[in-house]
């Protein structure tokens, strides 16, 4: 593997645009390809980020994953189009780093990293969170007992979704609903900080359609280790704090934007509040240390990430598919 690692982006939305900029600031990462249904698309995103040299723009996603030149594939399309197009990428001999969730349910996933392995390459959930040098910073804190023992973690995600029936989030066949969208944030937040739970129940405003039914919003349960509880809320349909709280039995932490946090600061029931920052700065919106991950394990030959491991992907994913045969 090369000093540099060069990138190619799969598909040219929202999504894959946030993670464009955030790849120029990334030292010894370029992007060099993109990929997309139509040439045209291509052209524009490829003109738009072409920082460090020329992006090539491929008018499909197979031109793309050809590319000689690419290392790295990051897959940008919808959730339910996962499976296919990290799949392309993987049998074209390329690494992966695909959006979350991964696939739409544990087994699709399991069939991915099979093939990863098979091939020995490296394949990566997109997860900014448990990339996020703040909440590594909360781990350690956590770990070492200073913040006291946690009791309850509270964690919501959620914003009103035009009713657009051209949106990909409104669409069951391209994998709607709050669950695999927002919810999959606090159940990765509770996991890091808490464990592997337990159990989780869960209640859900079910939206039925002609193609399917999605969860509008969703209240989730959990018991965690050590008899930790958790409570967790995801919605398409309201505006929500965005923030968690873990109450321990010394304080309480309040984490804002929990999902790629902006503060996070522990109040103890007797003293001032202590801010927590993380030991080295956050760069841009967050998806650059997913890229720094990916290259640091690209350059020391592994095919996993000890930050987003498959078995952590496939946890959340099975505590979703359990979720959604419930509600």
């Amino acid at each position: 593997m090369s000093t540099t690692i060069r990138w190619g982006i799969l598909a040219t939305g929202k999504i894959a645009r946030q993670f464009a900029a955030d790849l120029a600031l990334v030292p010894d990462a370029r992007l060099v390809a993109v990929g997309s249904r139509s040439l045209e698309s291509a052209e524009r995103f490829a003109a738009a980020y072409d920082g460090e040299g020329p992006v090539r723009a491929h008018g499909s996603y197979a031109d793309l994953v050809d590319d000689p030149d690419v290392d790295v594939v990051y897959v940008a399309t919808p959730h339910a189009l996962h499976l296919d197009d990290a799949r392309l990428a993987l049998e074209a001999g390329k690494h992966v780093l695909c959006e979350k969730p991964l696939t739409l349910d544990a087994r699709d996933a399991e069939r991915l990293f099979a093939l990863a392995s098979e091939r020995g390459l490296f394949l990566m959930e997109a997860m900014w969170t448990a990339c996020h040098p703040a909440i590594h910073a909360l781990r350690e804190r956590l770990a070492t007992g200073e913040l006291g023992r946690p009791r309850h973690l509270h964690a919501e995600l959620g914003f009103v979704v035009p009713d657009d029936p051209t949106s990909r989030m409104l669409d069951s066949r391209l994998g709607a609903g709050a669950l695999l969208d927002m919810g999959i944030y606090p159940l990765t937040f509770a996991h890091l900080l808490l464990g592997e739970a337990h159990s989780l129940t869960a209640e859900a405003d079910v939206v039925r359609t002609e193609h399917g039914d999605y969860d509008a919003s969703i209240v989730i349960a959990g018991r965690y280790p050590a008899g930790v509880l958790a409570t967790m809320a995801a919605s398409m349909t309201s505006v929500s704090s965005r923030s968690a709280t873990i109450a321990t039995d010394t304080g309480r932490i309040v984490v804002a934007d929990f999902h790629h946090p902006t503060r996070i600061v522990f109040t103890p029931l007797d003293g001032a509040a202590i801010e927590i920052e993380p030991a080295t700065p956050v760069i841009g919106r967050g998806y650059s240390h997913e890229i720094v991950e990916v290259g640091r394990c690209l350059r020391a030959g592994l095919t996993e990430s000890p930050l987003v491991p498959p078995v952590q992907t496939l946890a959340i994913l099975r505590q979703m598919d359990a979720l959604r045969a419930t509600v």
